[in-house]
Parts: C-alpha cells; structure tokens; sequence
C-alpha cells in the first residue's frame, strides 16, 4: 500500500494469544517502527476501553496507539485530541428479546457492568474464566431482569466449541433488524446493535483524522473483525483466522498469531517495499 495512513488491529488471536495476553517483543518493535515513520496506529477489540488501556499501558504502547475503538465499535477513543466517543447499544426490549430467544439452550449470558463487574446468572468455568482473564468482578443475579434494566452495548455466551455451529444456525433463523449475533471466538458468541461495528468506528476515527479509508490496513482474526476488513483498502486475515475472515480477506498472512504474524507481514510487505 504506497500511501498507508492507518493500520488498525484486533488484538485477541491477531496481535497476542489470548492464552497470555502478552504481546511479544518483535510486534512491539514493528508497532514502533510504523509511529516513528507517522503511521496511525489503532486497535480494534470487543472489550471496553478501560481493559485496552489497561493493556496498552502495560505493553508500553501509549505513544505509540492514536486509537482505540472497544467493545466491537460502540466505543472509540481518538488519542490525537484524547475524546471519547459513544455509538449504538441495544435497548432494553432488545436485551429480554435476546434473553428469551437464547434460552432453549440454558446458556449463562453475562454482560459487562460499570466499575469493572459482569453480570452473570451462575458461576461456571467459562464465566470465571472469562473474569479472570480481565480482572473483572463477578455479579451474580437469580433474576434475568437485571440484564435488561439499563441500556448496554452487548450481552454475550459461552458456548462449547462443538455446539457452536448448531446454535449459530439457530440464530440466524432468528434474525432481527434490531440486532446481531456475531462469533468473537470460538467459543464467544455476542448481540450487540445491528449498527454497530468496527468498521462504522474506524470509519469515524479516519474522518475526524482526514485518512482516506483507502489508505487503511485492516488486521483481524474471526466474524467481528469482518466488516472493518472489507471496509479498509486492504483486509489481512491472520492464518489462524476463521474461514469466513479467511474468506473476505483480501490477503492472508503467512504466519499465524504465535509466530508472530502481524510483525512479519508488516516487515515483509510494508517496510521491505518502502526501505523502512
């Protein structure tokens, strides 16, 4: 890409292994080497904004990281002037909708709450799981309605990775204009406002920041990063990606997330060509 302006990253599976949250060293160097030759750096996540500073902080990146775009594009940051920016969550309605239409499965949907809590119905693996990989505080309720007493940007289910296709099909003959349900993991399956996406907050990052969306490189790994691929100039699925990332992808990597594969596209088809 001659003129690259902005590249944009999912982080789970894509820049880090979700197994360590760590991000090692040579991405680190790469991620330096394109700020220093004036190069927007985002990251694109299905978490909230706190838990992405957080790690940013910790990897040392904040020089380096002009946008963060959280919970799968309702949230944005813009480092470039340090704003906050709110978009699309799900009403109410919409939440109870949710609820009953997921219940045949006796799933143990949970939610992220202000003050760094979920809020869950019951303890179980994936749930505590889920915490602690986050550092949140669990909230457990007996009574459903809990979930759907404010507004929020998704709810979201654990799901066994075997029984993953079978519910994904069931959703999608239940599909509402309201919302979406979309695959975070292999094992995350989550609702969030039809209108949200990546792709919407990149957008609006690259017009407040005057970048031609052409000039975007797009990073990503699985169904929620699919729309911010096919919206930049140019989408790269990692090779350990999902196949219907794969699939709209316009270049994938020859690496995978634990080689490093992100670092090593960039150095092979970004700073080789431009002699960075």
């Amino acid at each position: 890409m001659e003129n690259l302006q902005l590249v944009i990253c999912d982080i789970d599976n894509t820049l880090v292994s979700p197994l360590t949250h760590e991000m090692q060293e040579y991405t680190k160097q790469v991620i330096s080497k394109l700020h220093a030759h004036g190069v927007h750096f985002g990251l694109a996540s299905g978490r909230p904004l706190d838990e992405i500073e957080a790690q940013v902080k910790r990897w040392g990146l904040e020089k380096e990281t002009t946008m963060l775009l959280g919970l799968n594009g309702c949230q944005l940051w813009d480092g470039n002037d340090r704003s906050y920016h709110s978009y699309y969550l799900l009403e109410t309605a919409w939440i109870k909708e949710i609820l009953e239409l997921m219940e045949p499965f006796n799933l143990n949907p949970y939610m992220y709450l202000d003050g760094g809590r979920f809020l869950a119905t019951r303890m179980d693996e994936m749930v505590q799981y889920s915490a602690d990989k986050v550092g949140k505080t669990i909230v457990l309720v007996d009574d459903k309605s809990e979930f759907y007493k404010e507004k929020n940007a998704k709810i979201m289910f654990r799901i066994d990775e075997d029984k993953m296709p079978e519910i994904e099909a069931y959703v999608k003959q239940h599909e509402s204009n309201n919302y979406k349900a979309f695959k975070t993991q292999t094992t995350m399956l989550e609702f969030a406002n039809s209108n949200v996406s990546k792709a919407f907050a990149m957008k609006e990052y690259c017009k407040r920041n005057h970048i031609d969306v052409a000039n975007v490189m797009a990073f990503g790994d699985m169904s929620n990063d699919n729309d911010m691929l096919e919206a930049s100039g140019l989408g790269v699925c990692l090779l350990n990606g999902s196949e219907d990332t794969k699939a709209i992808a316009d270049v994938i990597t020859e690496k995978t997330c634990d080689e490093e594969g992100f670092a090593h596209f960039i150095e092979t088809h970004v700073f080789a060509p431009k002699g960075w």
